[in-house]
């Protein structure tokens, strides 16, 4: 059987491709970091209501530490506890958050505000909010029929507006 040169020239280039592909993928995945959570924090995520501090989830004001705020989530069937996040633009803020059930993601949109929660792990991020406005909290892992409805809120608020309520 004879090849033309040009087949043979997109064969090459082809394989060449492949391989090329497969190579970055395998880079990315290993020396990129892309690697399963590696959380030194666990719990027993059948009991997280039970075990501190998501036994008492929302926002608190902290003081002595690199940030300003500290915000407790909690995921579970569809559904984030608080529904509702205030914060004053501009603070500081360390977001510790878990699930109870299934694999979520927690992500803000249009912020930097993004990572997953897998049961048995404690996912944290700190970050500076320093945009006003009312931003969208979604779950981008699908964790079941009722993913699309699970989403909160998270507001940035001016720090010298009265309805703050901490």
């Amino acid at each position: 059987m004879h090849i033309h040169k040009y087949e043979k020239w997109w064969l090459t280039f082809g394989a060449a491709m492949l391989i090329a592909f497969l190579v970055i993928v395998g880079v990315s995945a290993f020396h990129g970091g892309t690697h399963p959570n590696n959380s030194k924090w666990t719990i027993n995520y059948e009991k997280v209501d039970e075990i501190a501090p998501f036994d008492n989830p929302g926002v608190h004001k902290v003081e002595g530490k690199d940030w300003d705020y500290e915000v407790v989530l909690v995921a579970s069937a569809f559904s984030y506890n608080p529904m509702e996040i205030e914060i004053p633009v501009g603070s500081k803020v360390r977001f510790i958050a878990t699930t109870k059930d299934v694999i979520h993601g927690f992500e803000v949109a249009g912020t930097n505000i993004n990572f997953m929660l897998e049961p048995g792990y404690v996912s944290e991020k700190i970050t500076t909010v320093d945009k006003v406005g009312e931003y969208v909290i979604v779950c981008n892992e699908y964790c079941g029929t009722g993913h699309a409805m699970m989403y909160s809120t998270l507001k940035v608020v001016d720090a010298d507006d009265n309805s703050n309520s901490h």
